[in-house]
This record gives structure tokens, sequence and C-alpha cells, in this order.
């Protein structure tokens, strides 16, 4: 019975002690003691209170798990330091109470089964029964009975005749210890804590993640299906060929339609044994379980009365002569006496076996001529131990399709017409053998090795019998297997082992020839043993299905974790049902075999890579009770299990592995919600210290230089990104290349704000998943935004993997705010980017850019190349156009000629210095002149420093400061107007070359007109002559290259345009953004780029 521990309380009296229980409820509720009067003791109770695996995580009897105890608030006085903590980390007498109530009560059969069991729509409760099965009854025999079965009984004599008793020993030496290694993998697994019902698929998924849980487990799932295929072919091919072969539907009239009669049998018959077994699985699973003994029983007995006959061949060997033709095997199914001729009445006359060769029964019928040639000879088809026929069975003896079975020790004359040999009643070959082929015929049998972990559930001490319980049942198992090979080489002629259905001793089975008391004994216990491993498969393959669409990692198999009001996997054992048909289809034992092979080596390859992962990283929490594994032991085993499934199959190891790849995929594609603490996750971690290590070394050279971006999001007041489009643009820039850091800040302090910035990161990670861009979040709270940014700037990123880029929005309020901090914190923020020598990229008007679904037309990037900061300027374009949204933009690259420069030659320069840095670019060399600060320039100007200076002395109110920013606005409007209505001056033109003439014409007209730039000057307004002449030149700047801009570029889908410095003196921080605001006038969609100070591109390979 199951051992539960619960709190009860202990009063006190004056008597003495007196144990008053509480109803087994869990819980005091009701207790009518006073607490102060009683003291907590642990009383066993027969509740369950079970933890497992829950959705969408794991339940844990441990800390933060206090579901069940909310509202039983500590009331004592011993622990009131700790008592506003008691919410969220237990005290240590709960938890151990939590563990003394944990159970693992299997997930399956059982529940199933007491289900049945139950009637009524009110259940009675019963006391739950504890798991009581020991190493021998829950884990030895279930893994002996599971590993010895269909291939041992009908495949294992012909192996041996085949393949040699050398190179039978070999394939048994290699499966055996593939088997044995994995035993030991998974033994270290299954004690490294408590592991619930579910075994295999259990360990792997938990141990490796989700992706490759769901990958091996569906693997394992269809090895099971496939494996309930094998067994239900070996059940029909011992009935319809050693029972009863008059039950076979389609009969052969010719001999070489044998084969496909036998294959179009075994199709009836499997489907209606498949079908039958579906319906024994599906009305009552009790009853498998119940025969489950039964079926044992004829393994055991049948390998004893093998055993048994192997011993007395050595002084009584069985009667089982084989007739030979020269020195080809017969069958022997239509002849009695193994004579050509015989004497009846002292009258020779002719035997079965001469009509069997010749046209008549006449002595001058026309025979067969190896028949004419070469006599007819009789040999025991078991000599015995002492016979020494372990000679002749050392090496093997493979060979194609249709190719006899001879002795070729005996003697024979050659035929010169072969032809009619398949006609003939010779035992041959039915399909082509050699060595690989029976590596993957042969691994089925040491299958079956996690029938004790599949039961960890029933197991009253998993931890200590899983790993006895399987290594000794696959050491027991082994020694059957080598000392089998090498007993049946021993006392069976080769002749015999080689004829795989038993044709030449009258249709019997070869391994039920040897057996003593009587081949029936195998015969029936193999048949039987066949029945109950297909039926164990058809139950357990759908609850295997059952549990992994019930962990929700693979969305569309959910379907199947449903079933019937008792937990029956319904739909699962229909899937089940379908997917073991086509095995039926196949028809042939040897085909399936190796399929199954490979879908258990893949499970087993994962089980070995997991304990050998878990071990190399030395996890905290891997600390296994079984001590006898290495990592190079799990690394050994998953090198036999990669190699055994290319030497049985290379392309079923290669589709096995496709699918396994695409299940991996699908899962990660679709996103498991899951985190087991796998050992994939801590090896990504190691991986990442590693490479992030390797990278602090040195920085990275130009050629390996990429944007690893920052970018900084602004929040609305509700903690919703402000502008999604920037995203979608660092998407678009980086697809999913390099590094991604999405930041933002919450003005405040961390304990204030721990909601909020929990709230904004998850709503931030909604935006980043929405516009696809791969990355990582991080929401900061800081007293100021400035501070926040600095922070973020300076921390953001680990060792080597830091950002280089920050990505930002241009302030586009900055005006109409009334608090200057928006537009001081951006100012401040290119200055710190600077200072950290990082490149940075501001978006105007990100709200018009293109979203990811968007596909841009035939259109152009330009690029407005004015100063040379490291090559960013170009290398931004390329990258865009990388994407499907840019592709069919063309780019363009503009820069500026001076007075003195000659455009023509810088126009070819900069042709050959993109053909060598190999971008595709269309190349305009724009020419400006020196030109006369014109009148609209003066008056930006001094509305610009009006406006600054008013702001900076005067502390206006919010309605001042409105009406101020509206005079501004009408001044600017007016000055607009007034420049409109001139006509186009001469100096103002934009010449795209020079030429000698022009230049020469040019610098005359402007020699003539200095006397009237003079006369200008002293024509200008007062107010004019008190600007500050450097803040003049810098708006002249800014008006004339907008122009140049504007004009070319107008219709671009993106300008990118070098971004001038903030100046040094932070008091002219507000005509900055002025200046910038007049550069990037009548534009659409700009990015500013500014470099980080080094080369980011390079014409070297």
């Amino acid at each position: 019975m199951s051992e539960r521990f619960v709190v009860v309380r202990v009063g006190q009296d004056d008597d003495g002690v007196k144990n008053d229980p509480v109803p087994d409820s869990g819980g005091a509720e009701g207790d009518s003691i006073d607490p102060q009067d009683s003291v907590p003791i642990l009383e066993y109770s027969r509740e369950p209170n079970r933890y497992g695996d829950g959705m969408p995580k794991e339940s844990s009897p441990f800390i933060n798990n206090t579901d069940h105890d909310k509202g039983n608030l500590y009331d004592g006085k011993n622990m009131a330091l700790f008592e506003e903590e008691m919410d969220s980390n237990p005290m240590v007498s709960s938890l151990l109470n939590k563990l003394a109530n944990y159970t693992n009560l299997t997930q399956g059969v059982k529940e199933h089964e007491e289900a049945d069991d139950e009637e009524g729509p009110a259940r009675s409760k019963k006391p739950v029964k504890s798991p009581a099965l020991g190493t021998l009854i829950g884990v030895y025999l279930p893994c002996l009975q599971n590993i010895l079965g269909v291939i041992l009984f009908l495949r294992l004599t012909w192996i041996v005749g085949t393949a040699g008793i050398m190179e039978s020993l070999a394939i048994v030496v290699m499966t055996c210890s593939c088997t044995m290694l994995t035993a030991i993998s998974m033994s270290a697994i299954a004690t490294n804590g408590v592991v619930p019902a579910g075994g295999s698929y259990y360990m792997i998924s938990r141990s490796l993640g989700p992706e490759f849980g769901g990958a091996v487990g569906l693997c394992f799932y269809l090895g099971t299906t496939f494996a309930g295929s094998m067994y239900i072919l070996g059940t029909i091919e011992i009935l319809l060929t050693y029972i009863v072969p008059s039950a076979a539907i389609f009969k052969a009239e010719k001999k070489e339609d044998e084969p496909e009669a036998l294959l179009n049998n075994m199709r009836v018959y499997g489907t209606c044994c498949l079908t039958l077994m579906s319906l024994v699985v599906f009305v009552g699973v009790k009853y498998v379980n119940k025969l489950a003994l039964v079926f044992l029983a004829c393994v055991i007995l049948s390998i004893l009365a093998i055993y048994a006959g192997v011993i007395k061949t050595a002084f009584e060997p069985p009667d089982f002569p084989i007739c030979l033709l020269g020195n080809r095997t017969l069958q022997n199914h239509n002849f009695d006496q193994c004579l050509k001729t015989m004497k009846v009445d002292n009258v020779t006359v002719t035997t079965k076996l001469w009509s069997l060769f010749c046209d008549s029964p006449d002595f001058n019928a026309t025979c067969n001529e190896y028949f004419t040639l070469n006599n007819v000879t009789v040999i025991q088809g078991i000599p015995g131990l002492t016979s020494g026929v372990i000679r002749d069975n050392i090496w093997g003896d493979y060979g194609p399709k249709g190719m006899l079975v001879e002795n070729k020790h005996q003697m024979s004359e050659p035929a010169a017409d072969t032809s009619q040999d398949i006609y003939m009643p010779y035992v041959a070959n039915d399909i082509t053998t050699f060595f690989t082929l029976l590596v993957g015929i042969y691994f089925p049998s040491v299958t079956g090795i996690m029938a004790g972990s599949n039961r960890s559930g029933d197991l009253r001490d998993a931890q200590k019998s899983i790993p006895i319980g399987t290594i000794m049942a696959i050491a027991t198992t082994t020694f059957i297997y080598i000392s089998s090979v090498i007993l049946f080489g021993a006392c069976i002629e080769g002749v015999v082992l080689r004829d795989k259905f038993g044709d030449s001793v009258k249709g019997n089975l070869v391994i039920g020839i040897l057996a003593w008391p009587s081949p029936w004994v195998i015969v029936i216990g193999s048949f039987f043993s066949c029945c109950g491993a297909g039926l164990q498969s058809l139950t357990g393959a759908p609850r295997l299905l059952q549990a992994i669409a019930r962990d929700g990692i693979v969305p569309f198999l959910q379907v199947f974790g449903h079933g019937k009001a008792n937990g029956e996997p319904t739909w699962a054992l229909l899937l089940t049902g379908g997917i073991c048909e086509i095995g039926i289809l196949i028809a042939s034992l040897d085909a399936v075999a190796p399929i199954l092979s490979m879908f258990f080596l893949m499970c087993y390859l994962f089980v070995n890579l997991a304990c050998a992962l878990q071990t190399l990283l030395c996890t905290p929490n891997w600390r296994p009770r079984f001590k006898f594994y290495h990592w190079a032991l799990s690394f050994l085993g998953a090198s036999l299990c990669v190699s055994l499934m290319f030497i049985s199959s290379w392309y079923y190891a290669l589709v096995a592995m496709l699918i396994a790849g695409c299940i991996y995929k699908y899962i990660e594609y679709r996103g498991a919600e899951k985190e087991w603490g796998d050992g994939i996750r801590g090896l990504s971690l190691n991986a990442a210290r590693y490479a992030l290590i390797r990278l602090e070394e040195a920085p990275p050279h130009t050629k390996n230089w990429r944007p690893q971006m920052l970018v900084l999001l602004n929040l609305e007041s509700d903690h919703t990104v402000k502008h999604p489009r920037l995203l979608s643009f660092c998407t678009q820039l980086k697809a999913g290349k390099g590094l991604t850091i999405v930041g933002s800040v919450l003005q405040g302090t961390y304990m204030i704000k721990e909601d909020e910035v929990k709230k904004a990161e998850q709503n931030v990670k909604s935006s980043m998943a929405t516009e696809r861009t791969k990355g990582f979040c991080h929401v900061v709270a800081s007293s100021n935004l400035r501070d926040g940014f600095s922070h973020l700037i300076q921390t953001a990123g680990l060792g080597g993997m830091k950002h280089n880029t920050v990505l930002m929005a241009w302030p586009g309020t900055w005006k109409q705010s009334n608090d200057p901090v928006s537009w001081k914190n951006f100012i401040e923020t290119v200055r710190e980017t600077t200072a950290a020598n990082q490149a940075l990229l501001v978006a105007k008007n990100v709200d018009s850019f293109p979203t990811n679904t968007d596909r841009l037309g035939e259109g152009t990037i330009d690029v407005w190349w004015i100063v040379h900061d490291g090559g960013l300027l170009m290398l931004l374009p390329f990258l865009l156009r990388q994407h499907k949204v840019w592709r069919k933009c063309k780019m363009r690259i503009f820069t500026v000629a001076n007075m003195d420069d000659n455009s023509i030659q810088m126009k070819k320069d900069l042709q050959m210095f993109l053909y060598h840095l190999r971008l595709d670019a269309e190349v305009e060399v724009v020419e400006m002149h020196d030109s006369d600060i014109s009148a609209f320039t003066y008056e930006k100007t001094l509305v610009m420093e009006q406006r600054s200076q008013m702001l900076k002395q005067m502390q206006l109110s919010r309605t001042e400061r409105e009406r101020e920013a509206q005079l501004i606005h009408d001044r600017n409007t007016a000055s607009h107007a007034a420049l409109n209505d001139k006509p186009d001056t001469g100096p103002d033109r934009v010449h795209m070359t020079w030429t000698k003439d022009k230049f020469l014409s040019e610098r005359n007209r402007n020699r003539s007109e200095v006397n009237m730039g003079v006369r200008d000057l002293f024509n200008m307004k007062p107010e004019w002559e008190s600007l500050n002449q450097s803040n003049v030149r810098r708006m002249h700047t800014a008006v004339k290259l907008n122009e140049v801009v504007v004009n070319r570029s107008q219709g671009a889908h993106l300008v990118l345009l070098n971004m001038p410095g903030p100046p040094k003196n932070r008091s002219g921080d507000e005509n900055y953004m002025e200046f910038l605001e007049v550069l990037l006038e009548g534009l659409n969609r700009v990015l500013l780029v500014r470099g980080g100070g080094r080369e980011v591109i390079t014409i070297y390979s």
C-alpha cells in the first residue's frame, strides 16, 4: 500500500499525550485543537498528491508552488522574521511534507483498468496502491520478454547458416554492445531523479529539449508501431508455414509463384490479425496485461527446450534426414523416399522424386540433365554436438536471390543447362544475402531494453531496479544469443541452417527440430510469444503517442491526446493501426525489420547523446545514483548506433534522419513553449560562453563587420511600442543575422515600476514577434530617460557580443514639445554613441517606412556621400536589398564636388571604387560652387537664434510658449513666401559637370559680381549684423544641401545621408536640431547615418 505523510496535531492534557488524528483531508481545517497546545507530526496517508508534467510548465513540490497552501498562513512566533515570505518560500517542514506526498503513478494502463472496473456516476474512492514491483518482476522479466522474440525463433538459424559462426558472433557482439552501452547511459539518466511513467520518451525530451524530444519520441513511436507489424507478420508466418499450411488462401500452381502467394497470404491474414488485436486492445487492456505472464512463460519454456535439445544431440541426435541431389538440397514436401528408383516386389520402379525431375515415370522418360548426372544422398540434418560440423559452419555463404543451397563437401557433376533449375524442387535463397542486410534483420532481436524504464511508475525503487534489471537482462540475452549462435553452428548441418523456411525438413521450423521433447514446443511457444509481443506493441505505441500529444510540443498531434472516458487513447490506437497496416502490406518480415531497426537506433542514439551531453556539461542537477557511466562510453554507444544505421541500410538511415529532422524543424518553427531544463540549452550556454570569450580576444576584422543593432524604442503611456516600423526596418536590415537588442527606458525606480517594466517587456516582445525581429529585449527603469538610454548604450550586450550600431527614431515632435528634454536626450544620445565609437542610424518619418509584407516596386535607394566615415553609407543599401521588401530597388550614390575638384575624375574614381567593392550602383557627382548667402538663410538663422535666446532668458508659461512658437512659425512662413516670389538667380544654379570654358566664364562672372555683393552687404538689415556667422554658414550649408537633395531624391524610396555631428559647445544644441530639420525638409523617408569611427567595408577578399 502507498505510504504518504500528512501533518496531524498531537493534543496535550494533564494526563499525558494523546494522539488525535485529523481526518484524511490533507489539511487542518475543522481541527478544534488549539494550535499552541499541539505539535505537528507525520502520519501515513493513502491519498495521492500528484506532481507531474503539467502545462504550460511542470509542477513541482518545491519553491513557488503554493497553490494548495494559500490560506494556511503561518501563525507561530518562532519564524516571525520570515512570515512575510511564507507565500513564496515555504518552510522546510512544508517542503518535506510535499515530498512525502509525491507519487508517480503510471500514466497509462493501470488507471484505465481501474476506470473500467468502476461503474456508476458516483465512483467510490478506492485506496491507491503503492508501486510495488521489484527488480525481477518489474524490469528483468519484461526486458527479457521484449528482447527475446520473433527473430530468435524464425531467423537466427538462417543468419548463422548464411553469415557463418564468426560473422554471426560479430553481429551479435556489435548489436549487444550497442544496447549495453545504451543501457548504461539510460541507467544514468533514469537514476538522475524521479522518472515518471513515459520511459525513454520522457528521458530524452527532458534531457535534450522539446525539439529533440518530439523528434525522437515520434521515431520511437514509429519503431514500436513497426515492431507490432513485424510481430504480426511473424505470427502469420508461423501459422501458415508451420502450423496450418493448408489454411493459405492463395496457393501457387508453380514453384516460381510461391513467394508471391506467400506475401499475399501474409497481407490478408496479417490484416485480419491486426484488426483482431486492435479490437482486443480497444475493448480491454487488462486482458493483455493478464496474458503477459503466459506469453513470458512461452518464451522461457521455448528457450529451455532449445538448450535441452542441444544437450540431447550430444549423445542421441534426432533423426531428420536431408535429401541431396549431387550437392543440392531438395525440398522434400512431395516425396517420401530419397531415391530415384526402388524395388517393389522385386520390380524396379521409379519414385515420386523421379516424377519431379522427369516428364513421365517411365525409365525412358526425358529427365533433367543435372538429375541424370548426379546421384541422391541422404545426410542427417542435425549431426549433433560431437559431429564436428562446426568446422563447416565457421564461415558464411552469401549469394544472390535464387542461388541454390548446396553442400560444398558433396561431389556433383555440373549440368550444361541450368535454365530449368528455378522450376525444380531445390532449396534456394528467397532474397539476396549480404552481411549488412543480416545486421538490419537481426537488430530487432536486441531491442526491448526500454521495457523496464517504461514501467518506472510501477516500480518500488525505480532508481535501483532500472539499472540492475536492464543490464542483467541484456547480459542474459547476450549470453543466450552468443551460445545459440555457437550451438546452432555446432549441431545443425549448414544446408539446413540456410534453409529459411525448413523446406528440406518437411516444412518444420528449423529451430524446432533441435528442441526437446518436440518441435511443437517451439512452434506453439514462438506463436504465442509473437502474439503477445504484437499485443504489447499495439498497447504501448498509442500511449506513447498520447503522451507526446498531451505534451503539446507537436501541435498537429493534439487530437491524438484524447480518448475514451477512462483515458484509453482511441484516436492514437486508430493511427497506430493504420501505420501498422503499412508494415503488414509490405508483408516481408525481412523487409520490415530494417525499418524498425532505424527508428530504434535513432532512439538509442539520442539516449547516449543525452547522457554524454549532461556528463560533459557538468550541470548542477546531473547527480545520477548509477555511477558506472562515462561520457566516452556514451559517445561510443552513439557512434555504434550511427554505424549500425548505415551498415544496415544507408537509405533507410537517411530517411529516418530526414523524418527526425523535419519533425525537429517543425517543432522549432512552431515554437515549443516548453522549458524542461534540457541539456541542449546547457550546451547552448556553454557554446555561447566559449564563443564570447573568443570574441573578446580581438575586435572583428572589417570583412566580418556587420551592424549589431541596439534599437532604442519609445513607449506610449500604456507601454506599447510607439514606432513598430522601427522594428520592421531593423528586421529588413538584419534579415535575422547578427545581434539585435531592443531596449527601452521607463522613468522611475525599479522597485516601484517592476510590474510596468515586465508589462513593457512583454509588449516589446510581442511587437518583435509581430515584426519578425529576432533578438533580445531589455527594458530598464531609470530615474530619468537620459540616464536610462545612456546605461543601455554602455552596458547592452555581453563581452565581445556587443552592439556596434544604435538605431533610433527622429524626435518628430521636438518643436511642439514644451519640455526641451526630448531633444536634449536625442542630442546626448548622439554624443554618447560618438564617444563609444558606435555607429548611429536615425530614421526620420519612420512611420512611413514599409512593413515586412510590403514589396516596393521599381525605385531607388539614394545615398548622399558627403563625408567618409567608414563606408557604412554604402554597406547599408546592400544589406537592405537582401530583403525582399527592397530587392527591386536600385542603388544610387551621389557625392558633392567643390569648385576646385575635378568632378569627371571623381566620378571615374568612385565607379572604380564601387567596382572593387563589388557593389552595383549608379554614380553621380553633384557640383556645388560657392555662392552668396541668401536672405532666406539670414532670416532662417535670425528666427532660430531669436527663438533660442527667448526660450533661454525668459521663463515662459505654457500659453506664452505656444504663442511664441506660433509667432515664429508665422514669420518662417512669411520668409518662405518672400523667397519664393523672387526669381531664381544665376549663382544658385547647380551644375553636373565642369568644363574649362564653363569654369572661366563662371570665375569672370563672379568677379563682376563682387562689387554687387559688397553693396548688398551695406544693404543688410541691422539685425542680421549681430548674427553668429558660424550659425549663418551652417544654415547656408543646410539650405543649399537640402535643395540639391530634394531636387535629386525627392522620389526615392529611401534617402541615406551623412549625419552632421552635434556642436562641441552645448549652448548650440537647439540650433543643431534646427540645422538637421532644414537639411531634411521636404524628404519622406530619410535615414541619417553617422559612422562609428572605423572602416566597415573593404575591397579585399
